[in-house]
């Protein structure tokens, strides 16, 4: 098992981050609250997650043990998969979605892609007592971006990309994201998407 990965952050995307180590390029799948942690840094360490199946072989990447933590006990619900796990992890930071499971927040739940109100319960049943007491960590960030121009159009092209790669259509995608950036103007890219993820 591979416990991390440090090395030179060769590419960053919303959805990807590929670490060069010792002259290997490894591509890991990534939440938004990894990608906002990593954003702007040369050298980094992402903790992993390894799926290896017949037909795949996938890393994922936290920046974080916690964040890693809550993936691992995600996915051991029935019917919670890694690409939901990391909308989860997208849409809510690891303390937000630690604090809306402990409430039983049904609600905010079923706010991400594919997640009814069986599938809600069923996280709030399995996972509500296995939620580390001390998980909370502000991945919070308030950087502004010049979004006139070309930069405008770069960070559109880019959230309606990544909100594609979460297999969300294009067209729905774009409205969304052009109706985000026109209203609040200085968003960074990851905070359009995690908006994007809740009214989509």
């Amino acid at each position: 098992m591979i416990e991390y990965i440090q090395g030179t952050l060769d590419d960053l995307t919303p959805t990807f981050a590929t670490i060069e180590a010792c002259g290997v390029g490894y591509q890991l799948i990534i939440s938004l609250n990894t990608y906002s942690a990593i954003q702007g840094k040369k050298e980094i360490r992402l903790y992993t997650h390894e799926v290896i199946r017949e037909d795949t072989h996938l890393l994922y990447g936290f920046s974080t043990k916690t964040e890693r933590e809550l993936f691992n006990l995600l996915i051991s619900v029935s019917g919670i998969g890694g690409q939901t796990a990391r909308m989860f992890l997208s849409a809510f930071t690891p303390m937000e979605l630690a604090n809306i499971i402990r409430e039983e927040n049904v609600r905010l739940l079923k706010s991400v892609k594919g997640i009814g109100p069986k599938a809600a319960q069923r996280i709030i049943v399995d996972l509500k007592d296995k939620i580390p007491l001390d998980t909370g960590m502000d991945t919070s960030h308030s950087t502004e971006n010049d979004v006139s121009g070309m930069v405008a159009r770069e960070v559109v092209e880019e959230a309606v990309a990544a909100l594609t790669m979460l297999g969300f259509p294009p067209a729905p995608s774009q409205k969304i994201v052009l109706q985000i950036v026109k209203s609040s103007s200085s968003l960074p890219v990851e905070a359009i998407i995690k908006q994007a993820l809740k009214m989509l």
